[in-house]
């Protein structure tokens, strides 16, 4: 637990860092853009965010959990490095019909669709999972929070300049996707320096061949990532469709402020799932207590909304965003919602059980898309805010539902463990230490 908290605190410093970067940015763009044409850069920015998390491969998660075995990260890095490959080839592809097809169901004009299709190249080329997979697996959190500072630092930068220099959506976007390329770059050199790649194991067979589970493992991840991008990128765009580009961007700003709580969730994930395929028999003690110190923080990060929620928005964004204080008092709380889920999933995917992971947040994620245009229709972005609720609730519950059922845990992580097993144990509805349970 201590050296769990440490990760957590260097995450969270390199969170704090960057959310101190974003008020910059964003002030910087809201003010010179205007709500319309900030709409067209968020919808730029989501778009491409939502083709790189489509394609991307979690590989971050299959270097711990290949790589922390007694054979060391080089085989398991060479398959992340071959999927990586393959994401550049099919994010591309999707790109191109995607950016093909903008006119017919977003609001970005004729001439940033090129500069929409290049932000989504280099986005692809900037994946970064697998050297982030390599300095968590040896618990290298305080260089990733130094390389990962990068990006926020270089979009602070790039929006000043475009302030100055390029006043307008093509410039801040140039400003994001430099930002892309260089936190790529500064963590492909540090990770290496820890870790040397050898190339000769790049293969997308070696894994496979020695674990039978490797591909349902590698689509459940990769697809419960795409989940995760469809519940806040694509929302974004479908808000554009349904309800034009000044929407967008004013949805874009309160789930930024009000969705903080979300990126902490998917830190707590990132710091908690090494230490629960390390410690296997302590891992349901982990989960339950990041859960429980999530339920605090929730709240007062919920409260921190109601309060300063409104002088935020006036203070960050121009007048025309003041609207969407309630939204993003609603996002606020879905990010509370998420972040007590967040140890809840990351102890499933240690398990194993990334397809049930998966399966647990597409049925809400799915039914969130369906009922999104009701939802505009409904209340406008508020509504979108509802839907984007709902589906964080229905999802944690489900992670809750699935992780009582410990036994079949045990069995995924420690197959024909006997019954002498810590997780056993707290598995078996019989045992002493059944109380366990019900604690989480």
């Amino acid at each position: 637990m201590k050296r769990l908290f440490q990760n957590i605190g260097w995450l969270l410093t390199g969170r704090g860092f960057n959310a101190a970067m974003s008020l910059v940015y964003l002030y910087l763009a809201t003010h010179t853009l205007g709500i319309e044409k900030f709409g067209y850069f968020a919808i730029i920015v989501a778009l491409g965010q939502t083709v790189t998390g489509l394609a991307n491969f979690q590989t971050w998660q299959f270097i711990i959990r290949w790589g922390a075995n007694g054979d060391g990260p080089a085989e398991a890095t060479g398959f992340a490095i071959a999927l990586d490959m393959l994401s550049v080839v099919m994010g591309a592809l999707i790109a191109a019909l995607v950016v093909w097809t903008a006119q017919l169901w977003l609001p970005l004009p004729d001439e940033l669709l090129w500069l929409t299709f290049g932000y989504c190249i280099v986005s692809l080329l900037s994946i970064r999972t697998t050297p982030t997979g390599l300095l968590r697996l040896r618990f290298k959190f305080a260089t990733a929070t130094g390389a990962e500072a990068v990006q926020p630092a270089i979009r602070a930068a790039g929006a000043v300049l475009a302030t100055l220099l390029m006043p307008n959506v093509a410039g801040f976007v140039l400003a994001w996707a430099a930002a892309e390329v260089a936190v790529a770059v500064t963590l492909w050199i540090v990770a290496t320096r820890k870790e040397p790649i050898d190339l000769s194991k790049v293969s997308l067979t070696n894994i496979p061949s020695k674990h039978s589970d490797a591909w349902r493992f590698v689509w459940s991840t990769n697809m419960s990532g795409s989940l995760t991008i469809a519940g806040k990128q694509v929302i974004i765009l479908l808000v554009g469709t349904f309800g034009g580009a000044a929407l967008a961007g004013g949805f874009r700003v309160a789930a930024q402020l009000g969705q903080a709580l979300v990126t902490l969730a998917q830190t707590i994930s990132k710091a908690i799932l090494p230490e629960l395929v390390h410690d296997k028999e302590n891992a349901v003690e982990i989960a339950r207590r990041m859960a429980n110190i999530a339920v605090v923080a929730g709240v007062l990060a919920v409260m921190m909304a109601l309060l300063f929620g409104r002088w935020g928005l006036a203070t960050i964004a121009e007048d025309d965003f003041s609207g969407f204080y309630w939204a993003m008092v609603i996002l606020s709380i879905a990010g509370a919602v998420e972040l007590v889920g967040a140890s809840l999933e990351s102890l499933l995917v240690s398990a194993g059980k990334a397809h049930t992971a998966f399966l647990v947040r597409a049925v809400p994620t799915v039914l969130a898309l369906v009922l999104l245009e009701t939802a505009i229709d409904w209340d406008g972005a508020k509504g979108a805010a509802f839907a984007m609720l709902g589906s964080s609730s229905l999802a944690v519950i489900g992670f809750f539902v699935a992780v009582l059922n410990l036994r079949e845990i045990r069995i995924a992580v420690e197959p024909g463990a006997g019954p002498q097993s810590k997780l056993a144990a707290e598995a078996d509805p019989q045992s002493k230490s059944a109380p366990e349970q019900s604690k989480l």
